[in-house]
């Protein structure tokens, strides 16, 4: 049995149509006597949707327990053992309950096609794992649930299902999405205009990549060379010289013409290396074509028009911009040039655009050899081989007679080795002593410096011919190798700097002394200054005795008009101060961000303390009011003289007043420590406690019945502030009672995970969404249509700034089934014993 094939209907956002049109397809196919079932559609009580699973044969879900809930997934097993051809299952990106076949519901959908059934499937843009940093930055939420891309993309069709903006906010307004309750938030918040134009943009991209990943794939597969004008793809041949630039531009012009145009700069390097390009005009038009919206790419071929035309045809191009030749008139002698080769070959299907520039005919200039170094030492031997080595030659040939033609080879073989440790000098130095001596020694006439035989002068010609080609290449070979060798250490220190950069890794004192060990410095320092007349002063530093001045410096890299990297032990050669130049410039960067960094860490907490500073001066006008007017009502009626108070009455105000009172000192305790906390004049007084001496405290003012605990005894100890924690749970409990529906219970559970202990507060009400969940946390926030007159909006913030100050968190969740959770979590102590041996020792202790 072969695999099932995954059909994907691909959505902007909710509420686009993705399920109906699912629905619709299972109908269609139902119709044509396919063997279509429904394994999991949520209908979210949106009556169309829920009328369109009607006549269709729905497999029975399985019912799983969580937390105390009861919720329904996916039976992937009965849809095994039903083995339909087709089978229907939303929302592709689902976390299924704990408890289930397989943590994620595409995992569920695999097994599926693995079994041969085939698959139809929703997913919105927004759950794809790659895009989750673009979307949150588009919208402010982070999405929780995500498919990885790879999934999607195996989709053997993919059928996008779309909607303008304006017409998906008619269908929320008028209730077709979510419940009428969360109409507003939801208008106002997520399906604003503007997110829903950008993530429609998103969609219609990546379903449009993923065309072009298609139309590649049938190209490739059936050998289609011929291109394809599906879209304008516009080639720019760069050759590294200033007329880049205005190609560039020029092609991004036409570009802009066509709909769905893209620039594709190329610039091809020969094989050898040799060339004539600016690597700085280079990395300037990299950045000008990125900056335009195209790419570029570095291509090596020793033909540079076939290279140049199988980099168009490999991209489907249409278009190639080239420039005038820069060669003058007299070196097309040497052939037609480029642009000439690349119009004549390029074939009725791609353009070759020739476009003037400044630089026409000045000529092009040719790359300049610098030899590397060889060393003192290695060119004081070569020389020495050079000299030396034909005269030891001549006189251990003068004993033996072996014949010109090996006297000769012997003669080479010194040159050979001149050239490999000196060089070219030496080589050349070689052979014509070498030669001298032949002729003197060993071609008649001897012991003069004529030849008799001319057959004897041709062999001396070419004993010199040879051995200066064989040097020239022995000495080029040599220079290439240590040219490689340099290239590649200084590759693998801009390497460094460019990971360094992307990890933000390196502080300023590890890198100075990175550059100190790299150039093998005494002392490195990084000098800056206010002005051009401020003296010098020292940002950081590596090795004994920096510099506190450039001119004091052996080697002093300017970065700017008032920093300078100043380096001290000896004078650097110029070829080095590129790579220098690369540090100083990363240096400075590691300065600004250390102290932009310093600048962030000040102001959060500059922000955090006025944020918990404002929510606890607030919270004294809101938490206080409700005790000072039960205490004043109860004052105002004891001093009434229009009413009688029995014993019993007064009695009971008194009460009232007392408990007022205590509730009031409790409070204000409270929010004097954590006023303390955030001055640094207090801390939290941690100590181990167990929840269950903590949690019902918090539960005095709400009514009774109105919550269930479920605080195990077997729970370990917890590290917290005893009354912080109360305050902040009875904030939770108070805001869950106010919004769930009268007669349902709040449930407040508690349990270990690994070494943190997790209070939920789980309520039925309305919900919060995602995009507002952080949202709630802040100060005089009040969520949806809460009436006035139920708070200002404080409590859940004061909660949050009493749980961190304690080292934990509170975050709220999505109750499965509809409303809010809140989670708090502590830190752990230790597992407390059994109740049987806790009885035991509690009577021990008693006795």
């Amino acid at each position: 049995m072969g695999r099932g094939k995954l059909r994907i209907y691909l959505g902007a956002a909710p509420g686009v149509g993705k399920t109906n049109a699912m629905l619709s397809e299972a109908h269609r196919r139902v119709e044509r006597g396919t063997d279509c079932v429904v394994a999991f559609v949520e209908h979210h009580d949106r009556p169309r949707t829920e009328v369109m699973l009607h006549g269709l044969e729905q497999v029975p879900r399985r019912q799983l327990g969580h937390r105390g809930g009861a919720f329904t997934e996916m039976d992937v097993e009965a849809v095994l053992h039903r083995a339909p051809a087709v089978a229907l299952v939303d929302e592709l990106a689902h976390t299924n309950v704990p408890g289930s076949r397989n943590d994620k519901r595409w995992q569920d959908v695999e097994e599926l096609l693995a079994a041969g059934i085939d698959v139809v499937s929703t997913v919105n843009i927004q759950h794809l794992e790659s895009l989750g940093d673009v979307v949150e930055s588009i919208t402010g939420v982070r999405q929780r649930e995500t498919v990885p891309d790879e999934v999607v993309r195996r989709a053997d069709q993919i059928e996008l299902v779309d909607m303008s903006p304006p017409a998906l906010r008619r269908r929320m307004a008028h209730g077709n999405i979510y419940k009428p309750d969360k109409v507003d938030a939801a208008l106002s918040n997520y399906f604003r205009p503007g997110n829903l134009t950008a993530l429609r943009e998103l969609a219609l991209l990546w379903v449009a990549d993923r065309a072009d990943e298609y139309l590649t794939e049938y190209r490739s597969e059936h050998r289609v060379s011929r291109i394809w004008g599906s879209r304008e793809r516009i080639v720019v041949g760069l050759t590294g010289g200033p007329e880049g630039r205005t190609l560039i531009r020029r092609a991004a012009r036409l570009a802009e013409k066509g709909a769905g145009g893209e620039v594709l700069a190329v610039y091809i390097a020969r094989s050898d290396g040799l060339t004539s390009a600016s690597p700085k005009e280079l990395a300037v038009q990299r950045t000008l074509v990125e900056d335009l919206g195209g790419t570029f790419h570095h291509v090596v071929g020793d033909d540079i028009p076939a290279s140049l035309l199988d980099f168009a045809r490999g991209v489907n191009a249409t278009q190639i911009v080239l420039g005038s030749s820069r060669r003058k008139t007299w070196q097309y002698v040497f052939g037609p040039g480029v642009g000439t080769t690349v119009a004549r070959e390029s074939g009725p299907d791609l353009d070759v655009h020739i476009v003037t520039h400044e630089e026409v005919a000045k000529g092009r200039g040719l790359p300049v050899a610098r030899g590397a170094r060889l060393g003192r030492s290695r060119i004081i031997w070569g020389w020495a081989i050079g000299i030396g080595g034909p005269l030891v030659m001549a006189v251990l040939l003068n004993t033996i007679d072996l014949g010109l033609a090996n006297d000769m080879l012997l003669f080479l073989s010194v040159t050979v080795a001149a050239a490999l440790l000196g060089g070219l000098l030496p080589a050349l130095a070689s052979a014509a002593f070498g030669s001298l001596l032949l002729n003197y020694f060993y071609t008649p006439p001897l012991h003069r410096l004529t030849v008799a035989d001319p057959k004897n002068i041709v062999a001396i010609v070419i004993f010199v011919g040879v051995a200066v080609s064989v040097a020239s290449v022995v000495d080029l070979a040599a220079r290439r190798t240590h040219q490689a060798a340099r290239l590649r250490a200084e590759s693998e220190i801009l390497s460094f700097l460019a990971g360094s950069v992307l990890r933000g890794e390196t502080s300023l004192e590890a890198l100075l002394e990175r550059v100190r060990e790299t150039f093998g410095m005494e002392s490195v320092a990084l000098l800056e200054r206010a002005g051009d007349v401020e003296p010098w002063t020292c940002a950081g530093s590596a090795g004994p005795d920096p510099a506190t001045r450039p001119e004091d410096a052996d080697v002093d890299m300017p970065v700017g008009d008032h920093m300078a990297l100043a380096l001290s032990g000896r004078v650097l050669p110029a070829s080095d101060r590129r790579v220098l130049a690369a540090f100083a410039a990363q240096a400075v960067v590691v300065l600004d961000r250390q102290r932009l960094q310093h600048e962030a860490d000040q102001a959060k907490e500059l922000a955090e303390g006025n944020r918990i500073r404002t929510a606890l001066l607030a919270a004294v006008s809101h938490d206080l009011r409700t005790p000072l007017a039960g205490i004043k009502a109860a004052v105002s009626s004891l001093r009434s003289d229009d009413v009688a108070w029995s014993e019993e009455d007064r009695a009971e105000l008194l009460e009232g007043i007392e408990d007022g009172a205590d509730r009031l000192d409790h409070l204000v305790g409270n929010l004097l420590d954590m006023s303390r906390l955030q001055t640094g004049t207090v801390t939290p007084l941690i100590r181990e406690i167990d929840l269950d001496e903590v949690v019902p405290m918090a539960l005095g003012g709400v009514p009774e019945d109105s919550v269930e605990l479920d605080v195990p005894e077997s729970l370990p100890m917890v590290a917290v502030d005893a009354g912080l924690l109360e305050r902040a749970m009875a904030n939770l409990v108070e805001n869950a009672v106010k919004y769930s529906p009268v007669g349902d219970r709040v449930l407040v559970a508690a349990s270990a995970m690994a070494d943190r202990v997790e209070v939920r507060v789980v309520d039925r009400g309305p919900g919060v969404p995602d995009d507002a969940k952080d949202r709630i946390f802040a100060p005089f926030q009040r969520y949806g249509d809460a009436p006035r007159g139920t708070g200002v909006g404080l409590g859940l913030a004061v909660a949050r700034g009493f749980t961190e100050a304690m080292g934990g968190t509170l975050n709220a969740e999505d109750t499965p089934g509809g409303g809010l959770t809140m989670v708090l979590t502590v830190r752990a102590v230790e597992r407390r014993p059994e109740p049987a041996a806790r009885s035991a020792v509690a009577e021990r202790q008693a006795s």
